[in-house]
């Protein structure tokens, strides 16, 4: 399967079901990816919305469907929604403890490219791993 960058999420309220993908991996790594990302927008894309879970353990990014099929990246996991829909007004802004938006899709827009992602994730973890390795 052959991944692009042009594979987008209409505007939020413009349909009411996505077919879309979820990349979900470590706080600390999703942290330092959409760091870089947001820094690297100019040359390569922006970052989509991006979900967090309620203890704060892992951050989930939105991406085009089909991703999960060619999704292989040690540490991360990719899974597919299955045609059942997700609503971007389905998850709403987090309270104490509840899953939530980090980046909601009205703030940000698109989905974020899977090949974007894949590179900044990995440069992530080895940020993480200097950093970890200099204590």
């Amino acid at each position: 399967m052959e991944i692009t960058g042009t594979n987008t999420a209409p505007e939020p309220g413009a349909a009411p079901d996505l077919d879309l993908d979820l990349v979900t991996v470590p706080a600390r790594q999703g942290l330092e990816a959409v760091d870089i990302i947001r820094r690297a927008a100019g040359r390569s894309g922006q970052v989509g919305p991006v979900l967090h879970d309620g203890s704060g353990d892992t951050l989930g990014f939105l991406v085009p469907p089909g991703t999960a099929d060619a999704w292989d990246l040690p540490g991360s996991a990719c899974t597919q929604s299955d045609g059942r829909g997700m609503r971007f007004g389905d998850a709403v802004s987090p309270t104490a403890g509840a899953t939530g938006w980090l980046l909601p899709p009205e703030a940000v827009g698109p989905v974020t490219d899977p090949e974007v992602l894949r590179a900044a994730l990995g440069e992530a973890a080895r940020l993480i791993e200097a950093a970890d390795n200099c204590r």
